[in-house]
């Protein structure tokens, strides 16, 4: 029996979250941003012919290296950086 659209995309967003080589997928990501922000990531994704969720990626990854790469593993920051510690005040 075929299946409605409804229940393609049900099936489609099911599976997202596990597609592709590593099986990492994807997640969803929703939410109000500045008029000026978003502006902004349209003309930086339309500098660089990329969509704006490929702009997006790589600007947080960029920024993730940068800061991954001055972190000691082995140290509370580290722990603190990945969400496996708590920051104490």
């Amino acid at each position: 029996m075929a299946q409605t659209s409804a229940q393609r995309q049900a099936a489609y967003r099911a599976r997202r979250p596990y597609e592709g080589e590593s099986g990492n997928g994807e997640r969803r990501l929703q939410g109000w941003i500045a008029t000026r922000t978003a502006l902004a990531l349209e003309r930086l994704a339309r500098r660089y012919c990329v969509t704006k969720q490929a702009m997006m990626e790589r600007l947080i990854n960029t920024e993730d290296e940068r800061i991954m790469a001055q972190l000691n593993p082995d140290t509370p920051e580290w722990d603190i950086y990945e969400g496996k510690q708590s920051v104490t005040l």
